[in-house]
Formats: structure tokens, sequence, C-alpha cells
């Protein structure tokens, strides 16, 4: 399936949880109540190397923190397990919100960074390349990664014998071309 990452409408020609997934985030009106923020849904759920607790990751690009945090908790308070943290690494800014709605954990993740520049959203562009052009093999072992318990970014590194931090090493990836990519697939599965 290929997701046009701001339309979670896509997600309506997917596999059976993707379909729960956009009935559940159309259900709460999400994307309606963020749209000022840019939302996007980003993780595993739409590249569809989910497992069983993936949660639905939404990230937004927010500079009003407190006005954010306000739509938050009027729209989402009543939620199953609703949090809101904030935090300040750094300098840089955070505030998450966490709640259970129908099947799902929800994640919403903002900071003051256009969304499509936001870490979340560069590793699943990436990803997504590689499993492209990686092909059905290449996601069994990603799935059968995740499925012992490695989180998505090391589960990618580890399968194209990449050492390192994982987030950072995985965003280095992102100018390198198909080509590149495909040689570097090619030669972790020989091994």
């Amino acid at each position: 399936m290929t997701y046009i990452w701001e339309n979670v409408s896509c997600l309506i020609n997917g596999n059976d949880k993707q379909k729960r997934a956009y009935n559940t985030l159309k259900k709460i009106k999400v994307f309606d109540i963020l749209r000022k923020f840019n939302p996007i849904l980003v993780g595993t759920i739409p590249i569809n190397i989910d497992i069983e607790n993936s949660d639905l990751d939404i990230i937004c690009e927010v500079h009003d923190f407190g006005e954010f945090r306000v739509i938050l908790s009027n729209h989402f308070k009543e939620m199953k397990d609703f949090k809101i943290n904030f935090d300040e690494k750094e300098g840089n800014k955070n505030l998450v919100a966490n709640f259970v709605y129908d099947e799902f954990i929800i994640e919403i993740f903002g900071q003051p960074l256009p969304t499509e520049k936001q870490n979340g959203y560069r590793h699943m562009i990436i990803e997504e390349r590689l499993l492209k052009l990686g092909g059905e093999g290449f996601r069994r072992e990603i799935m059968k990664l995740k499925k012992e318990g490695i989180k998505t970014e090391p589960a990618f590194t580890r399968c194209l014998n990449i050492e390192g931090n994982p987030y950072i090493k995985l965003l280095g990836l992102e100018n390198f071309s198909d080509e590149k990519l495909l040689e570097m697939i090619h030669c972790s599965t020989k091994e």
C-alpha cells in the first residue's frame, strides 16, 4: 500500500489492522482536532511492520505548549489511561499525551519542529524505502526481530549490519540512493 503520509484515509485500503486504526482515528476526530498542528500518523502501523502491541503515533508541530496541552486535555482527558508529560532536554521541548481508545494505545507527540522534519517521520520514510527495496524477505526479517522484542530502528540497523546508535544511523541513510540501499540490503542478507 502506498501511503500519503498526511492523509490517514489511505489506511482504509490497507490490511485489517490499518482499517481498524483508520476507524479509531476517525471516531475520535483526532486529525480534525489537531489540524492546526499539522499532524501526521507515523510508526509501524502505516508501513505494515506493526506487532500486536504497536501503538498509533501521531506527531505534531507545536510552538505554544500551553495551548496544545489545553486542546489535548479538553478533547481526550476522559479517555482511558490519559496522561500528558512535558519534557525539556538541552533546550529541546516536547509534550507527549497517551491514552487508550478501542484496541489502540494512542500517543500524540508535539515539538516545535515541522512534522516532516521530526525524527519519527524521517525514520518512517527511510524504513518504508528500505522495505520496498528489500521486499517481503527483508520485511519478514524485520518482523522476526520485532517479535523478539527488538525496537523498530534497532531491527533495521541490525538487518543492515550497521553498528552504532540506530536512531542516528538510520537517519544517515536518508540521502542514500536506492542503488546504495539495495547494495546494503543484499550485502546484509548474504552473511
